[in-house]
């Protein structure tokens, strides 16, 4: 019972400790997509693939146009909120910053 309580507690603590991302990618219809995730690198390769979400398969990702790293998921979720209120303009924008 111990064993298994110190396994959840560094699972847990795994868990809190994983930093996440905003990440924007140009699609190659022109749009932008914006997603959070763990592993850009991997979320890319998914979208590219057609296993991420049905907007990049129906569309095509082509390339990451933009990240931010975010100490956890609430924060990345909160700003993926307000990214995706922006119009397409101030999206762009982020990229030159």
């Amino acid at each position: 019972m111990a064993s298994q309580r110190t396994h959840a507690t560094r699972q847990y603590a795994k868990m809190t400790l994983q930093m996440y991302f905003l990440y924007l990618l140009e699609c190659k219809d022109g749009t932008i997509y914006t997603g959070i995730t763990t592993d850009v690198k991997r979320r890319f390769l998914e979208h590219k693939n057609g296993v991420g979400s049905h907007y990049t398969r129906a569309r095509k990702a082509k390339r990451i146009l933009y990240t931010e790293k975010h100490k956890n998921r609430s924060l990345a979720s909160k700003r993926e909120a307000e990214v995706k209120r922006m119009p397409r303009k101030e999206k762009l924008k982020l990229k030159k910053k």
